[in-house]
């Protein structure tokens, strides 16, 4: 039973994306565009000012055709966001990594950046921020996501400021977020948050833009429905291809 209702669950959101594609979003900023390219669940490809981020690149997502990495950035242990593999298929020489400290463990060429740090990387600002569970965790008394080892990431470059939630429930540091322009908010059962209450989350912090990632099985349409009337641009992308 429980397949068959991932199985509805991750129909109706690909009828209601029709035909969205991974095209990327092209953002302008004061020091020039930009674009961010969705790849695969959580792994995105970010490139600005002739340098080129990947956000948790993480298999299936595919790589072959597409540059080489001068920053990656890592926000978890988990498999779907850190990929040894992956991340040597996009690194070269003189790559530079960032990861919460508890991926240090396993991607040895990572720099650790905890909550609450800020690091300047070719002309962007990287803040880390919390990313965790609330009440959501595998068994009585565990979490899936323990506070203060995990990241999101907060992106600014030109002035504009980019959020990616990474793995996390709608908690308070997320609502008190300021002067975001574009947000990438997570939403899947059991491990994150549902639609409901990701989308009253984003009403607190009320980004320019918002655009569900890392929602495999997720009812895109509450998500969207309940943020009509806001002002915030909802963007629906397919992070899922075939």
């Amino acid at each position: 039973m429980k397949l068959i209702l991932a199985f509805a669950c991750s129909t109706f959101a690909m009828s209601l994306l029709g035909s969205a594609s991974t095209a990327p979003q092209t953002f302008p900023t004061s020091t020039g565009p930009v674009k961010i390219t969705p790849l695969y669940h959580a792994s995105t490809l970010i490139e600005a000012g002739g340098k080129v981020i990947y956000l948790d690149p993480a298999k299936p997502a595919k790589f072959n055709g597409l540059p080489k990495a001068d920053l990656i950035l890592i926000t978890h242990i988990h498999p779907d966001h850190m990929d040894p593999t992956s991340v040597s298929a996009v690194s070269k020489s003189g790559t530079d990594i960032l990861a919460a400290p508890a991926v240090v463990e396993t991607v040895k060429a990572a720099k650790p950046i905890a909550n609450g740090e800020t690091k300047i990387w070719q002309g962007w600002t990287i803040d880390a921020v919390p990313a965790y569970n609330i009440q959501r965790g595998p068994a009585p008394g565990k979490l899936f996501h323990e506070k203060g080892r995990d990241n999101g990431y907060v992106l600014t470059y030109g002035g504009v400021r980019f959020y990616f939630s990474g793995d996390t429930e709608g908690i308070p540091e997320m609502r008190a977020l300021k002067n975001i322009d574009v947000a990438f908010v997570c939403m899947n059962l059991p491990y994150t948050m549902p639609p409901e209450e990701a989308a009253d989350a984003v009403k607190a912090f009320h980004p320019k833009v918002v655009i569900p990632y890392h929602y495999r099985g997720s009812d895109l349409a509450v998500f969207k429905k309940k943020l009509e009337g806001t002002g915030i641009e909802v963007r629906l992308l397919d992070w899922y291809p075939q």
